[in-house]
């Protein structure tokens, strides 16, 4: 009689285990359907191509969707010249937003065009905002930003921006790009602008 009471109460317990997990997984969103919503519900949304720890053995692309950034014109396909840089501002006109796209003819992490080879970054430098301004460099297959006057950071342009010598120590924010035809649109920026606590928050606020 004992023995059926413990197996009455186990069985019990395991229906209200199970039971309890089909309520909670009513309540669950998956990843998957969470990024599907919240890319429904955002009034801007845009979706542009990532590389994912570039020049190692797990190098790989990813997409992602970037929201709450102006969607900007910034320049045409056709009209980058090699390793010219146009300059433009974004997310907005306020401080620190100064950067350039600039079409450099190898491939990088982000790039767009047929040869990936279409990038764009902010023109401050992350350590204490020395300005970057006429800084581009091509160095044999290198492409690089600096050194910047204030303590020499330079930054490689084919690799998000990271830092390759100087005292800076945060990678160079890249700003992202999407493609329609011969238009080349801002959508994004990843990594935080120089200044500014929020890139978005400043961005309103501007």
């Amino acid at each position: 009689m004992i023995f059926d009471r413990i197996k009455r109460n186990a069985a019990r317990k395991e229906k209200m285990k199970t039971e309890s997990a089909e309520e909670h997984q009513k309540c669950m969103v998956s990843r998957r359907d969470f990024l599907m919503y919240t890319g429904a519900l955002a009034s801007t949304a845009s979706v542009v191509s990532l590389s994912l720890f570039p020049g190692t053995a797990q190098a790989q692309s990813v997409r992602a969707r970037v929201v709450g950034y102006p969607r900007q014109l910034i320049a045409k396909v056709s009209e980058l010249k090699l390793n010219e840089p146009v300059n433009f501002n974004y997310p907005d006109n306020g401080p620190n937003s100064r950067a350039i796209v600039t079409r450099m003819g190898v491939k990088a992490g982000g790039g767009l065009g047929n040869k990936q080879d279409i990038v764009a970054f902010s023109l401050m430098c992350t350590h204490q905002g020395g300005p970057l301004d006429g800084q581009y460099k091509v160095v044999g297959e290198h492409r690089v930003l600096g050194q910047c006057p204030f303590h020499l950071s330079t930054f490689d342009l084919r690799r998000h921006g990271i830092i390759v010598s100087g005292q800076a120590y945060e990678s160079l924010p890249q700003v992202l790009l999407e493609q329609d035809g011969d238009d080349i649109y801002a959508v994004g920026i990843m990594g935080l602008l120089f200044g500014r606590t929020d890139n978005i928050i400043a961005m309103q606020g501007a």
